[in-house]
């Protein structure tokens, strides 16, 4: 089990990445919302339905992996991120190269900022913490890109 962990957990190699691992877990969630919304024709909600189906699998790997290395929140684990962007790219309608580029940026402004209460939710235990941080990061890019929306710039 701990080969599945490690590749839920690092999003199949993503959190690998020797430099900004999050973000190329983050820019790897992007390019597959797009991908499946923009050309591959599904709903716009698929990226919010993807996002909850891996939530608790993320839970599971996060926890296991932090457990494997004696690291809090290793740099290894990415799954969080992909929830995270997943759950931000629902607030884009039809999810273009353009709003898909904007929750990118935003999911990855309020990921390393961590405004309230982003930050206190680290602490909660394990793989909890770990998920649930990005989650509300999620929501935040959420609710900012249906605001740009609603002022018509998507």
């Amino acid at each position: 089990m701990n080969g599945v962990a490690l590749a839920i957990g690092s999003w199949f190699g993503c959190g690998y990445v020797p430099r900004a691992p999050g973000t190329a877990g983050s820019l790897t969630a992007t390019l597959l919302a797009l991908l499946a919304v923009r050309y591959g024709g599904a709903p716009a909600q698929t990226p919010l339905i993807a996002g909850a189906a891996l939530f608790l699998p993320g839970v599971w790997a996060a926890g296991r992996v932090e457990r494997m290395v004696g690291r809090r929140d290793p740099n290894l684990v990415v799954v969080d991120e992909v929830v995270g962007q997943w759950i931000g790219l629902a607030g884009a309608s039809g999810l273009g190269w353009t709003s898909a580029l904007v929750g990118f940026l935003l999911f990855r402004c309020f990921d390393i900022w961590k405004p309230f209460p982003v930050k206190r939710l680290e602490v909660l235990p394990a793989g909890w913490g770990i998920m649930l941080d990005d989650v509300m990061a999620g929501i935040y890019t959420a609710l900012v890109l249906l605001l740009l929306r609603w002022l018509g710039l998507f």
